[in-house]
């Protein structure tokens, strides 16, 4: 991923695309800081890191975008809508929610979860399997009603 990264950074810069270089350029920043601190550990930072942390990114925009549309800031909620879009070429692509709701009968049935005492098994069952192609907060709450119900 760190090499498509550098790639994409590389293509953005020969054509002028100053959006999308200052985007990347983020990006690589916040993979090496990832790898510091990580370094600092003594681990090393896999592609489902980078997900991770691509992921996180693209929440924090979205956030401030919200904030930016409320206070009546279009311009600023207009850049954090490019940046999202860029970055989230990089992610995987979106789980529909039907297919969350078929992923999520299916873990239930691996892990044979009967109770919400179990529903930490099977949110990291998913996490594990799909990791990045859901929003977890919105799956969770669907296991609970699964689980409840």
């Amino acid at each position: 991923m760190r090499q498509q990264f550098n790639e994409m950074l590389k293509t953005a810069m020969k054509a002028g695309d100053r959006r999308r270089v200052d985007t990347l350029r983020l990006v690589n920043a916040a993979i090496k800081d990832r790898d510091i601190a990580a370094r600092g550990e003594g681990k090393t930072v896999s592609d489902e890191d980078i997900i991770a942390l691509l992921g996180k990114m693209v929440k924090s925009r979205q956030e401030s975008m919200d904030i930016y549309d409320k206070n009546g800031r279009p311009e600023l909620a207009q850049t954090e809508r490019e940046e999202i879009a860029i970055i989230s070429e990089f992610l995987p692509k979106q789980m529909s929610e039907e297919d969350v709701s078929a992923a999520i009968k299916a873990a239930i049935a691996e892990t044979g979860a009967t109770s919400l005492k179990d529903m930490g098994k099977v949110v990291g069952a998913l996490k594990a399997k799909y990791a990045g192609q859901f929003d977890v907060a919105r799956a969770s709450g669907m296991v609970k009603g699964l689980l409840a119900g």
